[in-house]
């Protein structure tokens, strides 16, 4: 994807093509015309769907070294890391031909500040429940700095999945990508109504910003195989059998990538 701000017109306020003003010395127009849009129909759970490209994103949800590599804090305190591997070899695929139909790649990555002034106990005790091990914060025995640290190798996107120019990150400190973040603000300046779920977990940070997206009034389609859990199978189950009944809408790559065929 190009980034939105080379593609500005002279007197563009606003990255988005489907929502800005346009300022002159003597006008400030606010009328705009939306671009047509460009419709997609894709198979889905429990319905198929027909989405406007125009006006859709994909979030891509902590594909991150702590949660998805060796040396990593999943990793290091014995959890199965490997288990949410499972989406890179999808979406090395999928984003791609999602940045070629110009739909946003946004990067949602927990990534905390070093001195955890915005972590409350709970949030804290998430990760280290009993007051002993390696938590928010703490050094990785591999030598990979803090855990979930923004901007340590922790925290950094999986190399199989470099994020390219363009993209768009946005870091979130808690379950759900929406709270405390300008991951709203961000969606509604680039005039998003659809968004395309992706990454772990699915059953964690994937479904509580899937039905925070809901709550605002967002469709959402969670993409399955672009998505993983280390937690029992039965968790998947639930998140996708939930999805299909009260926040949106399943579908898988291989259905996205037939439909922009």
């Amino acid at each position: 994807m190009i980034n939105p701000k080379d593609s500005l017109t002279e007197g563009q306020l606003g990255i988005a093509k489907n929502y800005h003003w346009k300022a002159t010395p003597d006008l400030v127009d606010m009328a705009t015309p939306a671009p047509e849009p460009r419709p997609l129909e894709i198979q889905a759970q429990p319905q198929n769907i027909r989405i406007d490209l125009n006006r859709s994103a994909i979030i891509v949800i902590d594909m991150q070294n702590d949660f998805c590599t060796q040396g990593g804090w999943v990793d290091a305190i014995g959890g199965d890391y490997q288990s949410d591997r499972a989406p890179i070899a999808p979406l090395q695929k999928l984003l791609p031909e999602l940045r070629s139909a110009e739909v946003p790649v946004i990067w949602l990555n927990w990534g905390n500040r070093p001195d955890l002034a915005n972590m409350p106990p709970n949030q804290i005790h998430l990760y280290k429940p009993k007051g002993s091990g390696i938590g928010l914060g703490d050094p990785l025995p591999s030598g990979g700095g803090a855990v979930l640290q923004k901007d340590a190798w922790a925290a950094a996107v999986v190399d199989e999945l470099a994020p390219q120019p363009g993209d768009i990150k946005v870091d979130k400190h808690r379950i759900s990508g929406f709270w405390d973040t300008p991951l709203d603000s961000i969606l509604r300046n680039l005039g998003v109504r659809s968004i395309l779920f992706a990454g772990v977990n699915t059953d964690q940070c994937v479904l509580h910003t899937l039905t925070d997206a809901n709550f605002l009034g967002y469709g959402c389609i969670l993409l399955e195989d672009c998505c993983a859990t280390s937690s029992p199978a039965f968790c998947t189950e639930a998140t996708i059998w939930n999805v299909k009944k009260c926040f949106g809408f399943v579908t898988g790559s291989a259905q996205i990538l037939a439909a922009l065929s």
